[in-house]
């Protein structure tokens, strides 16, 4: 019994399938797997100063959410006191969001409020040529100096790895153009270290940046008035 000999036509339409097929493949991302500038890293987190009256309340972790031209760091302490920083780099808006028994409030800061504040703790920043790898993204190591108290000089690292290049536009790092992974930062009058110990390239959905409707919009000397009464 004869084979019909294989066309060069169907030949090529079979393989013209299967180079579609492969490109398909190799091009879909995972529905859970996010862009390059989205995703979420969780820190370890640590008080500087012992002798803070709200050294108590500092949580031991972060959880950094990051999508774009939008962020929110999640904070716990004890699962009992709850605060929340988001930060959304086109609308230039900071907000800070505390839940603790029956409280649930959120100060929102505009633009020109953020550079008042950031004046507060004010950094001069160096790069280096100086890189290493931390939770799997290449990282930068710049030296800070504390403007107002100049003998206070830290190490800090920053990652290009994720975009976000205006990542730090609200901040007192607004010279670094990336994510920072090792760093300090002082808010509501304390300073905190934090160091990133894990990274996800993943999705986060567009609420996750929302400040919850149950939150009271407080005044930023309401605010800080709530701090003061914990103290």
């Amino acid at each position: 019994m004869k084979h019909k000999p294989i066309s060069i036509l169907f030949l090529l339409r079979t393989a013209s399938v299967f180079v579609l097929l492969l490109l398909n493949l190799t091009s879909c991302k995972s529905e859970k797997e996010g862009d390059d500038d989205e995703g979420v890293i969780e820190f370890n987190t640590f008080a500087l100063d012992e002798q803070h009256p709200l050294y108590g309340f500092a949580p031991a972790s972060a959880t950094l959410k990051f999508k774009k031209d939008k962020f929110v760091i999640e904070m716990s302490t004890m699962g009992m006191f709850n605060t929340s920083i988001i930060g959304d780099n086109t609308t230039k808006t900071m907000a800070q969001t505390i839940k603790f028994m029956n409280i649930k409030q959120a100060c929102i800061e505009t633009e020109k409020e953020l550079i008042q504040d950031n004046l507060d703790y004010a950094l001069k920043i160096e790069e280096t040529k100086e890189t290493k790898d931390i939770i799997g993204l290449k990282c930068h190591k710049i030296i800070v100096t504390k403007v107002k108290e100049p003998n206070v000089v830290f190490e800090a690292w920053y990652t290009k790895e994720l975009g976000m290049e205006e990542y730090n536009a609200l901040t007192p790092y607004a010279k670094v153009k990336g994510v920072l992974i090792d760093y300090r930062i002082k808010k509501m009058g304390m300073e905190m270290h934090f160091v990133g110990k894990s990274y996800q390239k993943i999705k986060v959905p567009d609420n996750a940046f929302e400040i919850p409707a149950s939150m009271k919009i407080v005044s930023k000397e309401e605010m800080e008035k709530f701090f003061e009464d914990l103290q």
